[in-house]
């Protein structure tokens, strides 16, 4: 599990609307994100037709 480190935000009534987080786990956060809808879409698209080059191209 990734340890996410965080300073909490909070209204002046001490309810939490907001956090801080350092760069480099933002980052991790990021990828972890992207990874899972690449892996989503990939699954999505497992049963498509394959298309050739040419027809492929059609698409560019």
């Amino acid at each position: 599990m990734l340890d996410i480190r965080h300073q909490s935000i909070t209204s002046e009534d001490g309810k939490p609307v907001g956090v801080i987080l350092d760069i480099d786990t933002f980052k991790k956060i990021e990828r972890i994100i992207e990874d899972y809808g690449l892996a989503h879409l990939m699954a999505e698209a497992e049963d498509d037709e394959i298309l050739g080059r040419e027809e492929a191209l059609k698409f560019s």
